[in-house]
């Protein structure tokens, strides 16, 4: 092509058309990719910067996903307080209904027994030494409680009353020659035995109400708020049972929220398991209710913590959200291409194109000129 000669017009002609087709390949890529910096060769400053913002935007959407999951985790832990507050509530119910419930003790007593009242000695009134009395009833667990006395020479009827008194859900006393045993709390009292048979007390007696069924009642939803705190897990994290959470916000690590679990299950909340006996008074059952408002308001308390940390960790997907929003338009305001722009330049070009061309055949005709001499 060094050998060549073109003519100054042709030659200027020639290299504005190809300048124009190098413009016309470059807007076309720049169409087709959507992109008017594609590499460091293009601007580097753009480029480098762009990648860097694409970069910091990656980071925050793989940490968006851990808050999205401690999200979660808040919600599963608040709804587990609200079943627990239901829980507790329903045991509130259950104690009040104890209480409310009047106990008339399950009692029996002897005719009287002499004018000499508590000083009355075994060999009177038809007890001699070697006869026994024995009482029993059923205790707390469900297991029968049984005392025997007998009787001794120079014992009295109130010495022997104080053996049967030493057991456990189990009254005795013996007051102006009256000799009266009952079953605490209402439960059914059997009197057996030659000194039972002397003073008219053998047989069982029933004729009392307790208040075994609520303690039932009351321990079945201890149970079942056990059962119920260790289920309010969401990812393997169960902020009711003692587990920790750590919320991390940005992608260096120095921007966290720290959550704390509690132990909320029966024992955590200061929710004891009541026995027969616990509930066969009313200052029990007054000591069971006292728990149980402390427990709820603990609930409530935590509820409210929870709530907060959950508004806290809400704000801060949303603030992360916008941000990751922010950091790509950034970097696509620096890498993408105005397709409007680029589509009116690559027309331009077109039309630059067709005149070059014509421009071109124009100075062809004007060297062919010269052919007209021969």
């Amino acid at each position: 092509m060094s050998g060549i000669t073109l003519s100054s017009a042709v030659r200027e002609n020639l290299l504005s058309l190809q300048n124009t087709a190098k413009l016309t390949a470059d807007t076309q890529s720049k169409l087709s990719t959507g992109l008017k910096v594609r590499s460091a060769v293009d601007n580097p400053t753009s480029f480098f910067t762009s990648q860097s913002l694409n970069a910091r935007a990656g980071d925050l959407n793989a940490l968006l996903d851990n808050t999205g999951l401690a999200v979660q985790t808040l919600q599963a832990a608040d709804e587990g307080l609200s079943a627990l507050t239901n829980l507790v509530q329903q045991a509130r119910a259950t104690a009040t209904q104890a209480l409310n419930t009047q106990i008339t003790a399950t009692t029996t007593s002897s005719s009287d027994t002499g004018a000499n009242g508590t000083a009355v000695a075994i060999g009177t009134s038809g007890i001699s030494t070697g006869d026994t009395i024995t009482v029993s009833t059923t205790g707390a667990d469900g297991s029968t409680i049984t005392v025997t006395a007998t009787a001794t020479a120079g014992r009295t009827l109130s010495q022997l009353t104080s053996v049967i008194n030493a057991a456990t859900g189990i009254t005795a006393s013996f007051a102006n020659g009256v000799l009266s045993v009952s079953g605490d709390g209402g439960r059914t009292v059997t009197i057996s035995g030659s000194v039972g048979d002397a003073l008219g007390l053998t047989g069982t007696f029933t004729n009392g109400t307790n208040r075994d069924q609520f303690v039932t009642d009351f321990n079945n939803l201890r149970t079942q708020i056990d059962q119920l705190a260790g289920d309010a897990s969401f990812n393997g994290v169960n902020l009711l049972d003692g587990d920790n959470l750590t919320v991390t916000f940005n992608e260096t690590g120095t921007s966290t929220l720290e959550i704390s679990g509690v132990t909320y299950d029966a024992a955590g909340l200061g929710i004891s398991a009541q026995t027969n006996t616990g509930f066969s008074t009313d200052s029990g059952v007054q000591s069971a209710l006292t728990s149980l408002n402390g427990a709820l308001t603990s609930l409530r308390s935590q509820a409210s913590t929870f709530g907060n940390n959950l508004a806290v960790v809400e704000n801060r997907q949303d603030f992360t959200n916008n941000l990751i929003n922010t950091l790509e338009s950034g970097a696509a305001g620096l890498t993408l291409a105005d397709t409007n722009e680029e589509g009116a330049n690559l027309l331009a070009l077109q039309t630059r194109q067709q005149l070059g061309s014509i421009s071109l055949s124009l100075a062809n005709q004007a060297d062919q000129a010269v052919l007209r001499l021969f």
